[in-house]
């Protein structure tokens, strides 16, 4: 949610429980065991569930990670029965992670993830492993950041299933090819250009550029508003993205359960033509320090 709402400039985002996903470098900044659990109601009643949990050693910080994807139910149609034969076909996605990540220096960490990934069409499927690596740079100077990540670079991957469909009124024959993974190149920045004198306050701005291998370029520009550490209000906004011409937002609020804290976050994006995104998520982290 928090990235979401940030127009997906996550490269630099400090370590959650969500880093894993957004930037594995980020992982080695948690000091403490962390866990994290989202879910995104996506356009036509699909769901997407994401949980991750970290734990930092002194080798390095370990994270697993898994997320699951469903359609729900669709129709079976063909050209005689548009309105439905009865039957019933699913969408699916799951990938099972292991990452990893160290701090080699105050300033710069590193980290990747190694991803099992299955995806299933009806009674078409198809399974590949893929990496994702990133890296990060802090410095002193209003928390400047930077980052670089490659997310899902990995082998083609082939579809298995029958091959005996109807293809009668079918202008396109189905076709059981090799396809790439769907790699994304991304490099950005981020800092704190205002913070109050008492530093109750602070406004952090990030941008991003994604290089996708399926796509066209894009650019993301993300501002988070931060009050005592309890309170963040965020807007985004993505450059040369045809469907979301729109801001994003969200909002961020920080409780606890006992001493640990706890992160509710929830993320809005609005699509011309799919309709809005609704993202939720909690955050929770065991407190190191004793008091």
């Amino acid at each position: 949610p928090r990235a979401a709402a940030l127009g997906g400039a996550t490269a630099t985002l400090s370590g959650d429980g969500d880093s894993a996903y957004v930037n594995p470098a980020a992982v080695a900044e948690l000091d403490a065991f962390s866990v994290a659990a989202t879910n995104t109601f996506w356009v036509a009643d699909i769901n997407y569930a994401y949980l991750s949990a970290s734990q930092p050693f002194k080798f390095g910080t370990l994270g697993l990670s898994f997320s699951a994807l469903n359609s729900g139910p669709m129709e079976v149609r063909t050209t005689f029965q548009p309105e439905g034969t009865g039957e019933f076909f699913f969408a699916n996605y799951y990938t099972a992670a292991l990452s990893y990540s160290r701090q080699l220096t105050e300033q710069f960490s590193w980290g990747a993830t190694a991803k099992f990934v299955q995806e299933q069409l009806a009674e078409f499927r198809a399974e590949t492993g893929v990496l994702d690596i990133g890296f990060l740079y802090r410095t002193d100077v209003k928390q400047l950041r930077f980052a670089v990540f490659l997310q899902n670079f990995g082998p083609n991957s082939t579809l298995r299933g029958s091959r005996d469909l109807d293809t009668t009124f079918n202008n396109r024959p189905i076709t059981l090819d090799s396809y790439p993974a769907p790699t994304t190149f991304k490099i950005g920045v981020s800092f704190v250009p205002w913070e109050s004198e008492d530093k109750r306050q602070s406004l952090m701005t990030t941008l991003q550029l994604d290089h996708p291998s399926d796509n066209a370029e894009n650019i993301r520009l993300g501002v988070e508003y931060n009050y005592l550490d309890l309170l963040f209000l965020r807007a985004g906004y993505q450059f040369n993205v045809d469907d979301q011409n729109l801001p994003t937002a969200g909002i961020g609020l920080r409780s606890r359960v006992g001493r640990h804290p706890l992160y509710i976050d929830y993320g809005f994006t609005p699509n011309r033509f799919l309709g809005s995104v609704h993202r939720v998520g909690l955050s929770f982290q065991l407190n190191p320090t004793e008091r």
